[in-house]
């Protein structure tokens, strides 16, 4: 089998995105994935990681799953993901740590915004989400809900406002943890002065 080949394997295999440590243990070496690159037949999409050339783009899930590890889904595009909006993001919002070196979040590519979070609130309300077909790290819909309050100068108030009646009207919503979560990032008044308001109206 050509060298080509077993690169274009493991790159399909790997779901349209390939290290060069993978191509490394198959016995491709450094000089021979440059020269694949500089014959147009494999592209390099950021340092150390390859596509076909030629195809089908990779996914921006797929991208997000790859270059943004530490990343998860937030604010708009996990008000989206849960119905909470109908209005698609031009971007994707995402919660990284504030320790996160500034070169991983380099995607060309790749439309999205970060909210840099302090590691101790990273977790909270951490979750997992199917982004077309592609499993990503979402906060959950009471974290989504009490970062809507936390943001609220930064967002649309159309959006902030069919957000809040959206998940009062949800029943998965689960008002032990919103009420949790909310002491912890400090918006516990502001929550529950509009929830009692919601829920009782």
């Amino acid at each position: 089998m050509k060298k080509l080949d077993v690169a274009k394997s493991i790159i399909k295999k790997s779901g349209g995105i390939a290290k060069t440590a993978q191509l490394n243990d198959a016995g491709i070496q450094n000089s021979e994935i440059a020269k694949m690159c500089e014959n147009g037949k494999i592209e390099r999409i950021k340092h150390g990681y390859y596509q076909i050339a030629d195809t089908m783009e990779v996914s921006e899930e797929k991208m997000i799953a790859t270059f943004l590890q530490e990343g998860i889904v937030c604010m708009e595009s996990a008000l989206f993901h849960y119905g909470y909006s109908d209005k698609t993001p031009l971007v994707w919002t995402i919660a990284v740590p504030r320790t996160i070196t500034r070169t991983k979040l380099k995607i060309a590519n790749l439309a999205y915004k970060v909210y840099f979070v302090q590691n101790d609130k990273l977790t909270l309300g951490k979750t997992e989400g199917v982004f077309n077909g592609v499993s990503l790290p979402v906060y959950d819909r009471e974290r989504t809900i009490c970062d809507c309050f936390k943001y609220r100068s930064k967002m649309d108030s159309e959006v902030f406002n069919k957000a809040i009646n959206a998940y009062v009207l949800d029943e998965e919503k689960k008002l032990g943890n919103l009420s949790r979560y909310a002491k912890e990032m400090r918006v516990y008044k502001k929550v529950t002065e509009l929830m009692e308001v919601m829920l009782n109206g």
